[in-house]
This record gives structure tokens, C-alpha cells and sequence, in this order.
């Protein structure tokens, strides 16, 4: 899985093995009537539940906060707001035929989900659901996503997270505190496991 290997190349070696090959993924399977994505399940057998670049929280089924808990929960409460207001969410949600299923969500306000349209979960895209604002689709396999997540982050303004009327009252040395600090700019490739 080429996806996979430029993942471990920006990360490093995963730090501790999450789970032996295959486990928990088939109460998560079962749940959701299909096998999921192979490159989705490699990247979190190796790394776990964490944190992508300080920013992208992904999760195993056997982490701290599992899986198929998350999904039941995010299910449930999308699909009461899609019942509410259905033209507001282009999408249905799990377990509708063909509905959207949750694998995680970033810090800003985003949810992460695989779109099943394919027999094929390895041909499955990813849809965010912006916090707000119109859905995004993305055409291609979890680690490309997560390459261009991260790669997206590396290549902010280096003020990027500061609010632009704030600049003006502050010096130089406090823009490089905060740079240094990584509360804003660019941010480096990381994996944090919880």
C-alpha cells in the first residue's frame, strides 16, 4: 500500500502496534454490513486511535475511545438532523441504504465520513462534512486524504490560526514564540496516539 508506506515515511515508525492484524474490526464490520476500507484498517492497526498533525483524530476499534461507539453515536445523532431537515444534508447517514459512515472528525468542527458508492470499499470516497457549509467530496482512498490533509497543513500562511486584526499589536519576537509553540503556521507531520 504505497498510501500506507508515505504515511509511516511522514510519521516514522508507528510507535506501538494498535491491535493484532484484524482485531475488532468485525463487530465494526458487522455493524456496518461491509468490510471497510483495507488501507483504513492497515493505518489503524498500525498507529491506533490519535491525533494526525495535532489536528485530524482518527479511530480503532480496540482504542481508547473504540470505533464502533463513535459511529453508533454520530449515526444516530446526523441522521435525527437529516430526519429534521433533510435538505440541509445531501447525504442519508448509516445505516440508510448507501448512507454516509463516520470515521472520525478535526478540530474544526469537520466530521470525516467513507461514502459508500462502490461495491468495492477500496474504491469508496471520503466526504466532510463542513462544519456549516456544503459537504466536500474527496475521490480517493483514506491515505491519500490523510496525505493531502497533512499536506494542506504544512502549506499554511505562516500566521495562519491568528486573527488577522490581532497582527498589528504584535512584535515579531511573539509571532516566532507562537510559530515555535506551533500555535500557528504551518504545521509538521505527526501522530499522536491516545
Amino acid at each position: 500500500m504505497a498510501g500506507l508506506e508515505a504515511l509511516v515515511q511522514l510519521f516514522g515508525p508507528p510507535a506501538v502496534r494498535a491491535a493484532a492484524a484484524g482485531g475488532g474490526w468485525a463487530e465494526v464490520e458487522d455493524y456496518v454490513g461491509s468490510a471497510l476500507p483495507g488501507d483504513f484498517k492497515a493505518f489503524l492497526d498500525a498507529y491506533g486511535t490519535g491525533l494526525i498533525c495535532g489536528e485530524l483524530v482518527v479511530f480503532h476499534p480496540c482504542g481508547s475511545s473504540p470505533l464502533l461507539e463513535r459511529m453508533r453515536g454520530i449515526h444516530e445523532s446526523f441522521g435525527a438532523s437529516w430526519r429534521r431537515d433533510p435538505a440541509q444534508y445531501p447525504f442519508r447517514f448509516h445505516p440508510a441504504p448507501g448512507g454516509l459512515i463516520s470515521w472520525g472528525y478535526d478540530y474544526s468542527g469537520d466530521e470525516h465520513f467513507f461514502w459508500p458508492c462502490d461495491p468495492d470499499p477500496d474504491h469508496w470516497r471520503i466526504v466532510t462534512n463542513i462544519n456549516g457549509a456544503d459537504p466536500a467530496v474527496f475521490d480517493g482512498p483514506f491515505t491519500d486524504f490523510v496525505l493531502t490533509f497533512v499536506g494542506s497543513l504544512r502549506t499554511v500562511d505562516p500566521n495562519h490560526g491568528i486573527d488577522p486584526d490581532a497582527l498589528e499589536f504584535l512584535e515579531p519576537e511573539d509571532l516566532k514564540e507562537l510559530r515555535d509553540r506551533g500555535e500557528i503556521g504551518p504545521v509538521d507531520p505527526s501522530f499522536e496516539p491516545f
